[in-house]
């Protein structure tokens, strides 16, 4: 077996606990996976580390737009390791990489999910589409084992990523909600940056009678 990553060689720890069964399958070296950051529970609606209570966003969030977003989970830190992994996952293709994260991802996933809740991914452009080849959102519902409700569409092809703090807090909504839902919604995406993706999404998703919106995110 090779880590998914660097393509090491990893060689299975044998303790007395699995020695007289097979071993689990490893995708990642220690190396790898040391990188990988689990975040530590900080803002009580946004995940963000180091916060005791609400942090000053989403104060700011509630006071200009209130009760779009009941919570958003994060699993791991946006830290330079994670961006070359995104990078080379989302904007390079490869695609398998996400399989690296799935453990823990799915064990997060399973602490917040409702049996009544629908899970939606956030849609891409026609034109990011095409040059991905894949929706990194649906990727990670497929990762979960879930079904995907596709709820929206995109008006335009602006990366959020190439803009900067203010432009994104302040931007447009791109979203058209494409049927009304009646049940809890899980907004699914692979980042939490600002929180304006998901508030977007999550906004028509109340305009139209939506009881709750909460978003997962791989990475904060």
């Amino acid at each position: 077996m090779r880590c998914l990553i660097c393509h090491e060689e990893i060689i299975p720890k044998i303790t007395w606990s699995n020695f007289w069964s097979i071993p689990e399958k490893e995708v990642l070296c220690t190396v790898c996976k040391s990188q990988f950051q689990l975040l530590k529970p900080g803002c009580t609606l946004c995940f963000r580390e180091g916060e005791n209570g609400v942090c000053e966003d989403c104060q700011w969030w509630e006071q200009t737009n209130p009760g779009l977003l009941a919570k958003n989970t994060s699993v791991f830190q946006y830290n330079e390791f994670a961006k070359e992994f995104v990078a080379r996952w989302k904007y390079r293709g490869d695609y398998i990489l996400l399989e690296a994260l799935q453990w823990h991802v799915v064990e997060h996933f399973s602490r917040m999910r409702n049996s009544d809740c629908i899970i939606a991914p956030i849609p891409l452009s026609e034109e990011r589409f095409s040059e991905r080849g894949f929706n990194q959102s649906e990727a990670i519902i497929y990762l979960l084992n879930q079904r995907s409700h596709s709820l929206f569409e995109r008006r335009n092809s602006e990366k959020q990523s190439k803009k900067g703090r203010y432009a994104r807090i302040t931007s447009n909504n791109p979203f058209k909600l494409t049927q009304s839902v009646r049940q809890p919604v899980i907004l699914v995406d692979d980042i939490y940056t600002t929180g304006t993706t998901v508030r977007h999404a999550a906004s028509l998703l109340k305009q139209a009678g939506c009881p709750a919106v909460t978003s997962f995110t791989i990475f904060r």
